[in-house]
């Protein structure tokens, strides 16, 4: 009797830990489905290309015991909180034996900083910021090695303003001093007729604030409205009655334009190539789950916010704000090279006699790309692929 007991229980307890196992097998399956699409360069829900069963192993790189990560609490940096949130960081640079520590920005300018002073690694971050840290320090800061979003800024004002020509004399925010939404709006305005400068004198006064701020400020009737990334647009537009000026995305060809991208110092990126493609992997698949579960994707990013600023987005505006964005591991780097030059067009940034050559370098996300039969990407002549 005792010892059909035991095998009873035996028997349960192996289908309880098969249960298990294949429930974490679905588990990755579903993160990497292969898709009956041909690959693409920017995944869309219709469209997610994904490692193939019998793709080559790639090649062992050095790896670092630590990965000191930056990003922000924006949905326009989903495929870095729907990592985090999906433990993507930790599965997959956990494999090498890398520990990842995660540091919250407001913008990019303070990215730049602490990665000149060796506080971080790498970072999600936009374009502008990261030109600005290229540039200060003779192409030896840092080196961009994935896109990540696309679109998701837009300028958002009171709604007795109605056009270009009823900004003089407002005041209007910007995230920070150089950031890439900062220079938007003063080479958006110096191409209307407006001066501006950073002591915040012109035609049009421009404040850097903190998102958070900004939308208090606009509420209080302090400010007339602000060029900002999302969510923070939405949050304008549905909480406080902002409208719509400037939609960015009509402002580029094809409405495509770089908003969040991944910077790695270069003294890390020459040290730990293994540890940057893994995290380039996290990126990639990130933006895979996004395309193929949108539903659960906005979850996941609510989720994190909430975790990081202890305060939930309503549904409405995450859902505005998804529908402005596009997530892609392509850096677009036409555009980059475009918000450089709308950089120096406002004062806020001198290029050197070589521009940006040497800023890209995509051979990882290349090799990556390659081993999942993807599309790869081009640096557009301003790095190495």
């Amino acid at each position: 009797m005792i010892q059909r007991q035991a095998l009873t229980l035996l028997k349960r307890q192996a289908l309880t830990l098969l249960a298990a196992s294949l429930a974490i097998l679905v588990g990755a399956v579903a993160l990497a489905a292969p898709s009956s699409a041909a690959p693409s360069a920017s995944p869309s829900p219709s469209a997610s290309p994904s490692p193939s069963p019998s793709a080559p192993a790639l090649p062992k790189l050095p790896t670092s015991p630590t990965l000191r990560l930056g990003f922000f609490a924006n949905v326009t940096h989903a495929p870095a909180l729907v990592a985090r949130q999906l433990l993507l960081f930790e599965q997959i640079l956990g494999k090498e034996g890398t520990n990842v520590e995660y540091t919250t920005f407001n913008a990019g300018p303070a990215v730049i900083e602490a990665m000149k002073a060796g506080a971080i690694d790498c970072s999600y971050i936009g374009p502008n910021p990261a030109v600005a840290g290229f540039t200060s320090t003779g192409g030896q800061l840092l080196r961009i090695v994935s896109g990540a979003t696309s679109g998701g800024a837009q300028l958002v004002v009171k709604p007795s303003i109605n056009s270009a020509a009823d900004l003089r004399g407002k005041k209007l925010a910007s995230p920070q001093l150089g950031n890439t939404q900062d220079v938007a709006l003063r080479a958006y305005l110096k191409e209307n007729g407006y001066t501006t400068s950073i002591a915040g004198t012109g035609d049009v006064t421009v404040i850097p604030t903190e998102n958070a701020q900004t939308l208090t400020l606009f509420k209080r009737g302090d400010i007339d409205g602000a060029w900002v990334p999302e969510p923070w647009a939405s949050r304008l537009v549905l909480e406080a009655g902002a409208k719509v000026l400037v939609d960015e995305k009509t402002l580029w060809p094809n409405q495509q334009f770089v908003t969040t991208q991944i910077i790695c110092s270069k003294a890390f990126l020459d040290q730990y190539p293994g540890t940057v493609r893994s995290l380039i992997q996290v990126n990639n698949s990130a933006i895979r789950y996004i395309a193929l579960n949108v539903a659960k994707s906005k979850d996941l990013v609510q989720e994190q916010i909430t975790k990081i600023t202890g305060k939930p987005l309503p549904d409405s505006v995450i859902s505005r704000s998804w529908g402005n964005l596009r997530f892609t591991w392509d850096p677009l780097p036409a555009t980059l090279k475009k918000s450089a030059d709308d950089a120096v067009y406002a004062g806020l940034l001198q290029l050197p006699p070589t521009g940006l050559n040497g800023i890209y370098d995509l051979r990882l996300l290349n090799t990556v790309l390659k081993a999942s039969r993807a599309r790869t990407v081009t640096a557009g002549g301003l790095g190495q692929q």
